[in-house]
């Protein structure tokens, strides 16, 4: 398993980590300290996970059309 810092990981990197976690808890044979740390770990990279997606969401554009259906534009994305 990758112990390298969860801020300077990619996204990719970070939603490999994390499977690879929630794959060891799910066994259940890892002993009780490892599988809270384990479990630290996992959150802090769901949280990094989740900041990256919502990095990309906010600058993701949407197309905006004319009235004819032609492209017009964009403008930033809105949920």
């Amino acid at each position: 398993m990758s112990e390298n810092p969860v801020s300077e990981m990619s996204f990719e990197e970070a939603l490999r980590a994390l499977e690879e976690i929630v794959t060891r808890l799910e066994r259940g044979d890892v002993a009780l300290d490892q599988s809270i740390t384990l479990y630290e770990r996992g959150a802090a990279l769901k949280k990094h996970c989740e900041a990256r997606l919502n990095a990309a969401q906010m600058r993701v554009e949407a197309i905006r059309l004319a009235e004819e259906g032609t492209p017009k534009g964009t403008e930033p994305f809105s949920a």
